[in-house]
């Protein structure tokens, strides 16, 4: 049973990072910051594109604490599984926005470059609260134990 409460964080992770990518670019539309389905432009909006490669990295650490903190044992692996599925998925999209001129070729492969040191990122994050969280529950159970 383990396995598809494995499978279920990975994609309850992945799930994350879309409810947040595209919310917040939805926002960035509605504001008219983006344009609604419109390729990102290939120059003059460098802050743009990099404001928007640095919040869906956030996003990406996120997802992936999300996946690690779900999973019912190793979680850096089960961050580092999204991980790789968000690698096959940049480097998919990076190919497909090549072909097709969707933006600077930098943003797309910003994108594969940063996806494992982001599930990394996410993975330590998430045994970095862990080990926090026990510390205070261990050191609350001492004062209220005494």
């Amino acid at each position: 049973m383990n396995i598809l409460k494995s499978i279920g964080a990975v994609i309850a992770g992945l799930v994350a990072i879309f409810v947040l990518s595209y919310a917040t670019d939805a926002v960035l539309e509605a504001a008219g910051i983006l344009q609604t389905e419109a390729p990102l432009p290939m120059y003059g909006s460098e802050l743009l594109i990099t404001a928007i490669l640095v919040y869906r990295l956030v996003y990406s650490v996120a997802g992936c604490y999300v996946a690690a903190t779900l999973a019912p044992n190793y979680p850096m692996r089960h961050a580092f599984a999204l991980g790789v599925l968000g690698l096959v998925f940049s480097i998919g999209g990076a190919l497909v926005a090549a072909q097709q001129s969707l933006g600077p070729a930098w943003y797309t492969w910003g994108l594969v470059v940063f996806t494992l040191p982001c599930a990394w990122l996410g993975g330590k994050l998430q045994a970095r609260l862990s080990m926090t969280s026990k510390t205070i529950l261990v050191e609350t159970h001492k004062i209220i134990g005494d």
